[in-house]
């Protein structure tokens, strides 16, 4: 994958007033914090942010040039607005590649639409699992191949493609669930059946209405 570079400047911009001139201009006031580092407060397009924030997520080393000096770094959280499709602050975690870090990867069930039991319904527990790892080896996904389930089967942790690589902890338990398959609540379908038989048997208008004009 070729480098990710988000372009950013440095924000003197502080307080609430300041900082929401900054907004109002569709900048996205952040923060880039490291261990023993000193703490920079940065600024950048609003628009920017969002095209690398979808390429990169939060599991993904980006590469954040401020003011033309480049600092490898991860999206650590990020706030929006409670209604406006807006981003008021980001936080950036700075990254030693000599040094372990934790970061949440998502979970991605392979093959799933090629389950054959029928009928039957497949339940994840698990959307996304935290490992710890040097930077270079941070995986995009943890992914657990599904297609083979039968009914009153399980996945575990220890299913992962990555519980096999030896350069990557994952911080669970191996016999955690992570997914199963199973059998779709006959009741539950029994009682759907039930009140759809019922909706049958209501009238609709227009037989009210033939009704009403038979008896005149």
């Amino acid at each position: 994958m070729a480098e990710l570079v988000l372009q950013a400047q440095n924000r003197e911009a502080n307080g609430k007033n300041k900082v929401n001139k900054l907004r109002n201009e569709e900048l996205i006031p952040g923060v880039v914090y490291g261990k023993d580092e000193e703490n920079i407060n940065v600024q950048f397009s609003s628009r920017d942010f969002e095209i690398i924030l979808r390429q990169a997520g939060t599991s993904t080393i980006i590469s954040l040039d401020i003011d033309g000096e480049k600092k490898d770094v991860l999206i650590k959280d990020f706030q929006t607005h409670s209604f406006k499709n807006q981003y008021l602050h980001v936080d950036f975690q700075a990254i030693n590649q000599n040094e372990t870090i934790r970061v949440t990867v998502p979970v991605v069930l392979v093959g799933r639409d090629d389950i054959r039991v029928e009928p039957s319904v497949l339940v994840q527990n698990i959307d996304e699992i935290e490992v710890e790892c040097l930077p270079k080896y941070i995986p995009q996904t943890a992914e657990i191949e599904v297609s083979d389930l039968q009914l009153g089967e399980n996945k575990t942790v220890a299913d992962f493609d990555i519980a096999k690589d030896e350069n990557i902890t994952i911080l669970a338990e191996e016999d955690e669930v992570v997914c199963s398959l199973q059998e779709v609540n006959e009741e539950v379908s029994e009682e759907g059946e039930e009140e759809v038989a019922e909706a049958a048997d209501v009238p609709t208008v227009d037989e009210t209405e033939e009704s009403e004009e038979e008896a005149e």
